[in-house]
């Protein structure tokens, strides 16, 4: 019952998990949606070949996370990374990337949103594809350029899709913990420990179900919390 919360509460792991947890969720989501609306821009241009692109484009999201993680582990390798040999031939410093409790992080945003990016690019590529042409060639005749043309044509077109977007880039991320698992399982120095790990460590590792099953309304709520505000955010600009 609501032993589990109070104890929760008193808990300072919980306290580093959820700052953890909020701070990727803080950096990898406008990260993973800037870069995909974008990428959906260069992959909708009229060019040639532009099929071929959009496979090369896919194929992060065929790589199953479990091999996604091991690739970029061994490219991450402080001592045989493929990332710090190119590092090195560039007379820079070699990282230590998943083994620093400074770059870990960071280096997991990276990790997941190499996996992400390509894959939410798809929603925006199937909006953009949806404005009509006409659309834009009125407003070029209408002297508006490329920056103006984006403004009052592409962007207030693709809110439906840019609203499903940023909701599942939420809860995906929020709920996100196989990369953590597999490569610091929370470290270093509980520097990767998002809640939705440390769930599956209370209740897998140390057979506290009470306490995971706290954790996990707890990052339910926040979520919900998060998806409303965004919700609302949206409805207010159309």
């Amino acid at each position: 019952g609501f032993e589990n919360y109070k104890k929760l509460f008193a808990d300072p792991v919980f306290w580093n998990s959820l700052k953890v947890t909020l701070w990727f969720n803080l950096l990898i989501n406008p990260l993973q949606i800037v870069l995909a609306f974008a990428l959906a821009l260069l992959l909708n241009a009229r060019i040639r070949h532009i099929a071929f692109f959009r496979g090369i484009n896919f194929i992060p999201v065929a790589v199953s996370v479990p091999t996604a993680c091991i690739l970029w582990d061994i490219m991450l390798s402080p001592e045989m990374g493929v990332v710090n040999s190119i590092l090195v031939s560039l007379n820079l410093h070699p990282q230590p990337f998943l083994t620093s409790s400074s770059q870990a992080l960071g280096s997991l945003i990276a990790i997941a949103s190499w996996r992400g990016v390509g894959y939410w690019a798809l929603f925006f590529l199937a909006g953009l594809q949806e404005v009509s042409p006409s659309l834009y060639e009125a407003a070029s005749i209408d002297g508006a350029n490329r920056w103006q043309q984006f403004k009052n044509v592409t962007y207030p077109m693709m809110k439906r899709p840019l609203t499903f977007v940023v909701v599942s880039v939420t809860v995906a991320n929020m709920l996100l913990f196989a990369p953590m698992y597999i490569l610091t399982n929370g470290g270093p120095e509980q520097s990767t420990n998002v809640l939705m790990l440390e769930s599956y460590n209370s209740a897998f590792m140390y057979s506290d179900m009470g306490r995971a099953t706290a954790i996990v309304v707890i990052l339910l709520l926040i979520t919900l919390v998060n998806v409303g505000i965004q919700f609302r955010l949206f409805r207010a600009k159309h």
